[in-house]
């Protein structure tokens, strides 16, 4: 079963939403019959949704319709939340901003969060956080309605905000290097609903300014020539404060952005990933050890300079994996300590749910009251990792 996905009847207006997302209906109901479109909601995501509202994910990209992709019914009428595009990755900036940026000018440099993405779209009169594959995540919902005044939705309720939440209280990418407090949103892009179609850099940072919301930071525009030395320069400068990277946009965001990211933070990923070395796909840690690879070429790193990078990256790779086979060695279970800060106590027994039924193994603490929000602390369990490990100590073959 999909992720999010609904066990009971699907009941889509199959001719009307065929009509509406200009697909023949055989193929829709294909779609459905081989839940690459499913429903999400097994239940009405907030009080004041009948039957007649439900909503539907696209766990793949179908034709022009991305992944993650959010379908809205409400009797006969329907609304469409666009996926996010995939960003794709600089692996050598010179040549590579040259050819894809080939018709333009200039190219816009925004900071890149380390959080986990979402868009906010108000749907049947509320506010619903969607992640990347196009869940409503209860816990970024709820944040969101405490972050963000609704006054943008109600002046544009075709437009959907995309951004970055980036905090400690962040059960998915937890981090303390942004100066937040708890968790907080960061508005990188604004879509229309429907098209997906987006704002220009500048229109975008505008609209967002106009109603006080959090933007990630714009380093500036930059002649196509001079980019490269000048992202370099501000990549380094990302690195010393463990900051992520950046993304190069089109400022009329014609073109897709793409991102090129620190080595501190590739580092930082293959830290965590080690930690939990049998959960995690071999692409995820090949792909970072690749990253480091060229940007040393691209850096002309002397010899001293590669002996850091290379001691760094090593110990990325093996001091938390030897941590994790000792723990489990000596009898413990090695888990990802995260944290969650709510309003509503309603909210954690709904994300407890939407965590089991995305396979994750997770043991809640018992909410604290912290002023009027509750803090509960998340186990969130890696089972592979810690049965492989503990079945190796016991003298079984890899």
């Amino acid at each position: 079963m999909n992720a999010g996905s609904d066990t009971a009847e699907v009941k889509l207006d199959i001719e009307s939403a065929a009509r509406y997302l200009n697909m023949p209906q055989l193929r829709l109901k294909g779609l459905l019959d081989r839940r690459i479109l499913s429903q999400i909601w097994n239940r009405s995501p907030y009080e004041g949704w009948d039957e007649h509202q439900r909503l539907f994910r696209f766990d793949k990209s179908v034709s022009k319709i991305e992944h993650g992709s959010v379908l809205y019914q409400k009797d006969g009428s329907f609304e469409l939340i666009r996926g996010f595009p995939k960003i794709q990755r600089a692996m050598l900036l010179d040549p590579t901003l040259k050819k894809y940026f080939s018709n333009i000018e200039t190219v816009a440099v925004e900071e890149k969060m380390n959080g986990y993405n979402v868009r906010l779209a108000d749907i049947g009169g509320k506010v619903l956080a969607f992640t990347r594959g196009g869940l409503v995540c209860p816990y970024s919902t709820e944040r969101a309605g405490q972050l963000l005044k609704r006054d943008f939705f109600d002046d544009h309720p075709d437009l959907v905000l995309c951004g970055e939440m980036a905090g400690p209280d962040n059960p998915y990418v937890p981090k303390d290097i942004y100066g937040i407090e708890s968790l907080d949103f960061f508005v990188f892009d604004i879509r229309h609903k429907g098209s997906g179609a987006p704002y220009s850099l500048k229109e975008r940072r505008k609209l967002a300014g106009k109603y006080g919301f959090r933007q990630v930071t714009f380093f500036g525009e930059f002649l196509l020539n001079e980019a490269p030395d000048e992202i370099i320069s501000i990549i380094r400068e990302l690195g010393i404060i463990q900051h992520e990277g950046v993304v190069i946009k089109d400022p009329q965001m014609v073109l897709n952005p793409i991102k090129y990211t620190c080595s501190q933070s590739n580092c930082a990923d293959l830290r965590h990933a080690f930690k939990f070395y049998n959960d995690t796909g071999q692409d995820y840690f090949f792909s970072r050890v690749v990253r480091e690879g060229f940007q040393s070429v691209e850096w002309d790193e002397d010899e001293e300079e590669l002996q850091k990078r290379c001691f760094q990256l090593g110990e990325s790779i093996l001091r938390p994996m030897i941590e994790s086979i000792k723990q489990v060695r000596n009898g413990a279970r090695i888990a990802d300590d995260v944290q969650i800060r709510v309003k509503y106590q309603d909210t954690i027994p709904t994300y407890k749910d939407y965590l089991k039924r995305l396979g994750v193994d997770a043991i809640f603490g018992v909410p604290q009251r912290i002023g009027d929000e509750y803090i509960v602390k998340i186990k969130k369990l890696n089972q592979s990792t810690n049965d492989k490990t503990e079945s190796m100590c016991k003298g079984e073959l890899w």
